[in-house]
């Protein structure tokens, strides 16, 4: 890193950066604006962290599991109130499949007694209530 010697203005590549970084961090105060990479941002936050005194980590790392806790949370919200609409869709065709298997059952048993046929031979067929089929007449 001695030998390192170019500065601010005449970094050209990546690898340049990082050794000014690597080089100069202790007197750095905040990330410079060219170097605003994601690799380099990590490598600040975690020197960041690094020069925190003990106390100060300990509230950050609190601070930190909060944030996370709470993302969790939402995301767990998030995933069962999808699965609950989807349980909930399901149950709703269910019961339509249902009701339309009644009621097609009904009309069915309307055209035939249209047509003549016993009302007990209907409600055999369709498996229907006597009482069902007098409710169509």
């Amino acid at each position: 890193m001695v030998n390192f010697v170019k500065q601010e203005v005449e970094l050209e590549t990546d690898f340049d950066c990082w050794l000014y970084v690597l080089k100069n961090m202790s007197k750095m105060d905040k990330l410079p604006l060219y170097m605003r990479k994601p690799i380099f941002e990590k490598l600040f936050d975690i020197a960041e962290y690094s020069n925190m005194n003990k106390e100060d980590r300990q509230m950050y790392d609190v601070s930190l599991k909060r944030k996370w806790d709470a993302y969790s949370i939402e995301q767990t919200r998030i995933i069962l109130e999808e699965r609950a609409v989807e349980r909930g869709l399901q149950q709703g065709m269910q019961q339509g499949l249902e009701k339309g298997r009644e009621e097609m059952k009904l009309e069915t048993a309307k055209t035939m007694l249209d047509k003549g046929f016993d009302p007990k031979m209907i409600a055999e067929l369709l498996h229907l209530s006597e009482s069902e089929i007098e409710k169509l007449r």
